[in-house]
């Protein structure tokens, strides 16, 4: 086949104990899905429906890289989030009680956030793209699949910053569980192996600077690492 430029690179993730890579179809995140999170963003938490948006599937950062300091920010934050990702194509709208077995496994991953250009979008209500869907915005570990951990239910959630803890809570706390989101989602796109879920995250959002080093993870399941670096040139 031939192109009029070259094609970008497939966007990848490793998975866990293996040499095989995990190929990034599209990532979708879930906001407001811890009730404190949802308070201290000034947010009523609510049963309704989830909130969704998307960051591209090249925002993946993987393998302990690190993450250069986006530019137009003067707040980047953190938001340390359990990840999963689908193995099968949903094919249409997936019950609650079948959307599990579109899991091919999970891992935990940083959902990073140029706060200040979300707050002005909120004030504007405008959309949210430019503070959460920017280059490297997507650090993510390894996958760990579904035969070696089975399905989440009450893990700790966790990060630190430069060794200080900064948010923790269980997996339990999630407004939404993993099958009603997925449940949720496949009623608005077509599902597709290769898609990487972000599924919220607790409270205790703060601002990161270049050098900090962040270590998050779900006890028993996943870990990642990643440092801040300066502004890319």
């Amino acid at each position: 086949m031939e192109y009029v430029v070259p094609p970008a690179c497939q966007a990848t993730v490793p998975v866990e104990g293996t040499a095989a890579r995990f190929p990034v179809h599209r990532i979708y995140c879930v906001g407001r899905n811890f009730a404190e999170h949802a308070r201290e963003m000034g947010a009523e938490p609510s049963r309704g429906s989830p909130v969704f948006f998307t960051k591209p599937a090249d925002a993946v950062v993987t393998e302990g890289s690190d993450v250069p300091y986006p530019p137009a920010t003067r707040e980047l934050h953190h938001e340390v989030e359990l990840v999963v990702a689908l193995g099968r194509d949903a094919g249409g709208e997936v019950p609650v009680d079948r959307a599990l077995e579109l899991v091919f496994g999970y891992g935990v991953g940083l959902d990073l956030t140029r706060r200040d250009l979300q707050a002005g979008a909120k004030e504007r209500r405008l959309p949210w793209d430019t503070a959460k869907a920017f280059d490297a915005s997507a650090p993510v570990s390894a996958l760990v699949p579904t035969s070696a951990c089975g399905h989440p239910r009450g893990q700790r959630l966790w990060l630190e910053v430069n060794g200080s803890l900064r948010q923790q809570a269980p997996l339990s706390d999630m407004v939404f569980s993993v099958p009603e989101v997925l449940h949720a989602l496949s009623g608005l796109f077509l599902l597709r192996a290769g898609d990487l879920v972000f599924m919220g995250t607790p409270a205790g959002v703060a601002a990161l600077h270049p050098g900090d080093h962040l270590r998050a993870g779900i006890d028993g399941l996943a870990t990642l690492e990643t440092r801040i670096a300066a502004p890319a040139r």
